[in-house]
């Protein structure tokens, strides 16, 4: 890998006309991509982060308030607050919302395969999954398209759970690293303390994003922007944003590992 002669200091942010612009263009995504299914609504998992905060924002934007349908799916371990917020983000936006409690359903695959419940991951991929049922349940039944709420940061590292938050048709903030999307949810007018909430999945007790990943995540955007994404090698992006050389190439290997999560199931060649 060539390096280049100087590195330019980091600055993810877009400028305010690049803002603009994204804006425009998710919410058209948002609107070409329900014209183009020939669908009538939307449906949304809305947790109360700021990830489905701003892509529940830009939906109600695109579509209008009564074609989304927004679903509060908490489970067992669920946030409180979180899934407070999330009722409160449905009310302020006008839009159609359900409380649906997740853990009927999980009880019974833990009744079912009770060898699983002690396996953190396991039951909290089912969490996930159940959460996606739901959803295209409801989508289903509506005749609409289940909007996601993931962004780029997460999708590149393989920090979603497959055919679970993974499992919808559009993801409107796929492009956009975590900060990015910090930076169009304030720009949206989204209450800063959704905008700086601490990140969660909400899949276990006292989860959190960036324990689980052992990175934060300005810190990741950044490897991402300059290493996955970007020209330079683990030990130049080492360098330039004085981080150890090992975490870079961890997250390279995160983002190899996971590459069967962005793709379709693998097929054996054609003879």
């Amino acid at each position: 890998m060539t390096e280049p002669d100087t590195i330019e200091p980091l600055d993810l942010r877009f400028s305010q006309a690049e803002l603009a612009d994204r804006r425009e263009s998710i919410v058209e995504f948002i609107q070409t991509s329900v014209d183009d299914a020939g669908a009538d609504r939307a449906v949304l998992g809305l947790s109360g982060g700021i990830d489905s905060t701003t892509t529940a924002t830009l939906a109600v934007e695109a579509l209008g308030a009564d074609a989304l349908h927004a679903l509060v799916l908490p489970g067992e371990v669920s946030d409180p607050e979180h899934m407070s917020d999330a009722e409160r983000v449905a009310t302020e936006l006008g839009v159609e919302y359900d409380v649906v409690e997740i853990n009927p359903f999980v009880d019974l695959l833990l009744d079912t395969f009770g060898e699983v419940e002690g396996d953190y991951r396991a039951v909290g991929n089912a969490r996930a999954r159940t959460r996606a049922v739901i959803n295209y349940l409801v989508a289903n039944h509506e005749d609409g398209l289940v909007i996601g709420t993931g962004n780029r940061t997460e999708a590149m590292v393989g920090y979603f759970t497959k055919f679970g938050d993974g499992a919808v048709d559009v993801n409107p903030l796929g492009n956009l690293y975590k900060q990015h999307v910090r930076q169009l949810a304030r720009s949206l007018g989204v209450a800063e303390e959704l905008v700086t909430k601490t990140p969660t999945a909400g899949l276990w007790a006292g989860q959190t994003d960036e324990e689980e990943l052992g990175i934060d995540y300005d810190t990741l955007d950044a490897i991402l922007a300059l290493h996955v994404d970007g020209p330079l090698s683990a030990t130049a992006t080492s360098r330039a944003i004085e981080v150890d050389e090992e975490t870079v190439e961890r997250i390279g290997d995160l983002v190899r590992a996971s590459q069967h999560k962005r793709t379709p199931p693998a097929t054996p060649p054609r003879s």
